[in-house]
């Protein structure tokens, strides 16, 4: 087996719900790029994965016939937040096993105002199970279901180290000013610590508004190919999947009856770890990070479960700047779902065409200096964790 290249990236600006284009415009816009970008031609493309939440099924068909119409496979790819990541994990598998030299993997969402809510009211939900739990640990609380996950597993983690809400609010700052230098991003605004503090409390003492992510539309795609279609089409294919891992609930996200664990942390911990294993990387290694902050809490939580700093250690990994420039390593120089936008097919494919730019040094102002090795990390409730380490290649070698 080889490794798969990311031969070319694409992405449309995200915006917010009902100010942009279609879904099938956008991922059909994010797809051309992709292949330009790459420089091959959509009849190159042997398989499409395409990744959406909401939508009727064979929305990707009807994206991708915008660009072409070639009888290939298109699969449609569910999976919750970490979708876009999971059509990339099944575009890598398919060319390194060898089943094709040319997939493109697609990502893109057209959501609506407010916070997520079922579709489905007429049969049990995915998240049954964690609902029931986390009613018994975080209590009544009048806020929408994600807010109440991952904001029980901020204050939980807030009282077992006795870390203040505003460590939470240093990083939401931190995304504004990351944001502030990519075009693509949707809120590109400078925020201060102050800000974010006074921004309406969503849940008093625990969560603010401006601590979680905006809904977004848009769309990103990546084209992967294998060291072979890319030596003989002349592709400079730079950056190469160096290792990924997906992973699922296991019996400690309701057993250990911790609101950490509810959201998934287990499930980024293993997922690093084989990653890390697998590539023989170290976390002291990585320079750029872009990782699942769908809320500011659990950017810091991914900090440990990464293992980007100590378990207990997120406070003065915040307090030092070591998560942004100057710093150890540069968390979400995009801006992150905090500022970038989370649009949820699309997200995991956007911090895919993120780290591509940085390794292959084209990242303008957000370049991250010396950067030669990225971690990416897409989280979805229900669950599925998807992390990936990308390195530079010299050419379309190896």
């Amino acid at each position: 087996m080889h490794k798969a290249l990311i031969a070319g990236v694409g992405m449309v600006k995200f915006t917010k719900p009902a100010q942009g284009e279609l879904y099938d415009s956008m991922a059909a816009n994010a797809a051309r790029q992709a292949l330009a970008d790459a420089g091959v031609d959509y009849a190159d493309v042997a398989q499409v994965y395409a990744g959406y939440v909401y939508g009727d099924s064979t929305c990707g068909q009807k994206a991708v016939y915008q660009v072409g119409m070639t009888g290939v496979p298109v699969i449609n790819v569910n999976n919750n937040c970490s979708t876009g990541s999971t059509a990339l994990f099944l575009a890598r598998q398919a060319v390194e096993s060898g089943a094709a030299d040319c997939v493109l993997a697609l990502g893109f969402e057209q959501m609506r105002a407010g916070a997520l809510g079922n579709v489905w009211t007429d049969r049990p939900t995915p998240f049954d199970d964690f609902d029931k739990l986390t009613d018994d640990l975080v209590g009544d609380v009048d806020v929408p279901f994600t807010l109440k996950y991952f904001g029980g597993a901020g204050r939980s983690y807030m009282d077992k180290y006795g870390t203040p809400l505003t460590t939470f609010a240093k990083i939401r700052a931190k995304a504004s000013r990351h944001a502030a230098n990519n075009p693509l991003a949707l809120l590109r605004n400078v925020l201060s610590e102050d800000d974010v503090m006074r921004s309406p409390a969503l849940w008093p003492g625990v969560l603010t508004r401006l601590m979680a992510c905006p809904p977004t539309c848009g769309a990103a795609a990546a084209v992967v190919v294998s060291p072979a279609f890319a030596r003989k089409h002349g592709l400079k294919a730079g950056v190469q999947i160096a290792a990924q891992a997906m992973t699922t609930d296991t019996p400690v996200s309701f057993e250990a009856r911790d609101m950490i664990q509810v959201v998934g942390y287990d499930m980024a911990r293993s997922a690093a770890r084989q990653v890390y294993e697998a590539s023989g990387v170290s976390p002291e290694d990585i320079k750029v990070v872009e990782l699942h902050d769908c809320f500011a809490q659990n950017e810091l939580l991914s900090y440990e479960a990464l293992g980007l700093c100590p378990e207990g250690g997120a406070e003065k990994f915040v307090d030092d700047g070591d998560n942004t420039y100057g710093g150890r390593v540069v968390t979400n120089p995009s801006g992150g779902l905090l500022s970038k936008g989370h649009p949820l097919g699309a997200t995991g494919l956007a911090q895919c065409y993120e780290l591509t730019h940085q390794l292959r040094g084209t990242a303008g102002a957000r370049q991250v200096p010396g950067a030669t090795t990225a971690l990416q990390h897409n989280l979805g409730l229900g669950g599925a964790c998807v992390v990936t380490l990308y390195q530079s290649v010299s050419g379309a070698a190896s």
